[in-house]
């Protein structure tokens, strides 16, 4: 599904390079691999907008969920260089390529990449009637009950199962795994009691952290969130989660010229600064960190690396 977001013209300014002085000559789209209504999809609409009223061309944005990621990959890894075509990367991009054995593009050498714009903060969290109010409490509980615990994630591959996984390794525990169609399924559970644990979303699980629905044992960003000041980050405990494995990012087709990447790795980053978009963003446990193309082209292959050894350990199976 794809809508339209509108600006006004401005002129270019002068002395800029010819690639960048053309651009954009038409509608730039954005392929977004998440339903209309996603966090994702709102903020690549966010920018998308402020895009817009900059460059002064619409900024379409082209839902297409599905495959983990390939659906949305695909068609901007095939698109003209031009800088008219982009991606918003999420984590399934890099999930995928250390999930699955074959693609229909190279993730690495068939994107440019543009910037990172950062990562989503998710919350580990319990029932109040398991009973343990730190994670420390929490880790020695599982060793204890070796696969007995169960843990409850968005389905097999998301980025909150992966994460979970992680967290199994580092921290040494072996407990049951169960996916559901998404966070907010699994959130029920864990508030019902049938499972004890799940890492999901921080705006979904807010309310009922809040209302001590749940009790949140720690946070997967690499500081704490000013909206849970004092539930610590899992960095704090585990070395290993210091930086996310996943974040979120912008990437053109590869061979798009270097003017046209940095102009739009310069605008988004512009964009994120914003004060209006800060507070938004911070309002949704969202935290900002862009980066310049060539910083970004690094973090996504570390990130691709880091879970291919995950997808490993872990014992996940390649598809």
């Amino acid at each position: 599904m794809a809508l339209v977001v509108t600006g006004t013209a401005l002129a270019a300014a002068p002395g800029i390079a010819p690639a960048q002085q053309d651009y954009p000559s038409k509608p730039i789209r954005v392929v977004v691999s998440t339903t209309v209504g996603s966090q994702p999809d709102m903020l690549a609409r966010m920018i998308g907008q402020k895009m817009s009223e900059s460059l002064g061309q619409p900024v379409v944005v082209d839902n297409r969920p599905g495959a983990q990621g390939v659906l949305a990959g695909t068609p901007v890894a095939r698109a003209a260089p031009d800088g008219h075509t982009l991606l918003y990367a999420l984590p399934n991009f890099a999930i995928s390529a250390a999930l699955q054995s074959s693609l229909p593009y190279d993730p690495l050498k068939d994107f440019a990449g543009i910037s990172q714009i950062g990562f989503t903060t998710n919350a580990l969290v319990v029932a109040p009637a398991l009973g343990v109010k730190s994670l420390n409490d929490f880790i020695a509980l599982a060793k204890s009950q070796p696969g007995k615990l169960i843990f409850g994630t968005s389905p097999t591959g998301s980025a909150a199962h992966l994460s979970g996984a992680r967290f199994n390794v580092v921290a040494g525990i072996k407990t049951v795994h169960v996916a559901f169609r998404g966070g907010p399924e699994a959130t029920i559970e864990v508030l019902a009691g049938r499972i004890q644990y799940h890492i999901g979303t921080l705006g979904v699980l807010l309310p009922f952290i809040k209302d001590g629905r749940l009790v949140a044992l720690a946070v997967t960003s690499p500081q704490r969130t000013p909206a849970l000041p004092d539930v610590p980050a899992l960095g704090e405990s585990l070395a290993e989660f210091k930086r996310p494995e996943t974040s979120h990012g912008w990437l053109a087709p590869a061979g798009t010229p270097r003017a046209i990447v940095n102009r739009i790795s310069k605008e988004i980053g512009r964009i994120l600064d914003l004060p209006d978009v800060r507070e938004r963003t911070q309002s949704i446990g969202y935290v900002v960190d862009a980066s310049t193309p060539e910083e970004y082209s690094k973090i996504l292959r570390a990130q691709i690396q880091t879970l291919t050894k995950l997808v490993q350990d872990a014992g996940l199976k390649p598809k």
